[in-house]
């Protein structure tokens, strides 16, 4: 208790010294505008002289007051310092700086100093900053620091949580696994009973992720149970492809989505039969008339640009979906809104 009453007393002692120190601070008209420019803008030394329109070392002499006083802080960046104000931690000097500030609000030398300080900032050189040392070697950079996941990541994010998922042809289970975390359910499908072993093993600490054996041609789900389907590196291996396509639009919803990926056509038929595929890859036309064939809409289907580490053919992708109604309803939504914008 005697220990906390001497606190007590020696904080009561330090407060007038405190508020003093404080105005002694405020009290010159030089440091005031020092403090307005320096609230909102790190600012070098020739930059507040030009701006302030004072020799060196006046507004130097300036600065180490406020420094002294906590008022400002500096950070060296290359050959010079840069200032800023530092935000008092104590909450009687944020009352009277605030003070301080709405009291000069109509000083006619503070309105000429936001003036030039508009004109400085504007002529400043391009900063040579890290990103601009850094750009040539940037992705290289990135990727050992941080690796390629958050990318993928950021874009998986962007899917509706509420969505259901097949992962059509899942192989290990890769591909579900990463979807898990953003989507309601990931069904994920397959006619090996070795690959889904491998997927549930991959998915087993993940309670969103069920795992059904069924061929692509006769997938073992609902009609219209899913928002969307991923068939990744898959059709090669299938007999008749339109009708593994008819599947997936039959177990999707009105707005669903399909993403295919698959080898762009090759003449490689050692690779072919090495992996086992049926067939040589696809053509973009031909792939666009496939969905098509099978009643997607909104079809787009572009070369993939080849991974540079990849040794394999280059490959495709195809984006579907949309009932012709949906879309129809969509776009006279658009345009009414557009309209009332207007």
């Amino acid at each position: 208790m005697g220990e906390l009453r001497r606190t007590s007393a020696d904080a009561s002692a330090r407060q007038p010294d405190a508020l003093l120190g404080w105005m002694e601070s405020l009290s010159d008209p030089t440091r005031l505008r020092l403090l307005r420019l320096l609230e909102r803008s790190e600012l070098g030394v020739a930059e507040l002289c030009e701006v302030l329109q004072l020799p060196q070392s006046t507004v130097s002499r300036h600065l180490k007051v406020l420094a002294d006083g906590e008022w400002v802080r500096s950070r060296s960046h290359r050959t010079t310092n840069l200032y800023r104000m530092e935000t008092p931690a104590d909450a009687g000097a944020r009352r009277l700086w605030a003070l301080s500030r709405e009291q000069t609000e109509g000083w006619a030398t503070v309105a000429q100093d936001q003036l030039r300080l508009r004109q400085v900032l504007a002529h400043r050189p391009p900063t040579d900053d890290f990103f601009s040392s850094a750009a040539g070697q940037w992705d290289r950079l990135r990727e050992e620091l941080y690796g390629r996941a958050f990318t993928q990541e950021a874009f998986l994010g962007l899917l509706p949580g509420q969505w259901t998922v097949a992962d059509l042809a899942c192989g290990t289970g890769a591909a579900s696994a990463s979807l898990a975390p953003h989507v309601r359910q990931v069904i994920a499908v397959d006619q090996s009973a070795a690959m889904l072993k491998a997927a549930r093993r991959r998915t087993a600490s993940l309670d969103n992720v069920e795992t059904r054996q069924g061929r692509l041609e006769a997938l073992p789900l609902d009609d219209k149970s899913c928002d969307a389907a991923l068939l990744l590196l898959a059709l090669t291996y299938v007999e008749d492809p339109g009708a593994a396509l008819v599947e997936a639009k039959r177990i999707l919803r009105a707005e669903g989505r399909l993403a295919v990926v698959d080898l762009l056509r090759h003449d490689r038929e050692d690779f072919r039969r090495e992996m086992g595929q049926c067939r040589l890859g696809f053509d973009v036309e031909e792939l666009r008339r496939l969905l098509e064939d099978a009643g997607f809409h909104e079809v787009r289907v572009r070369p993939l640009a080849p991974d540079p580490q990849a040794k394999g053919p280059a490959l495709l992708l195809a984006v579907a979906g949309g009932h012709p109604q949906v879309i129809a309803m969509k776009d006279r939504s658009r345009v009414k809104r557009e309209k009332e914008t207007r």
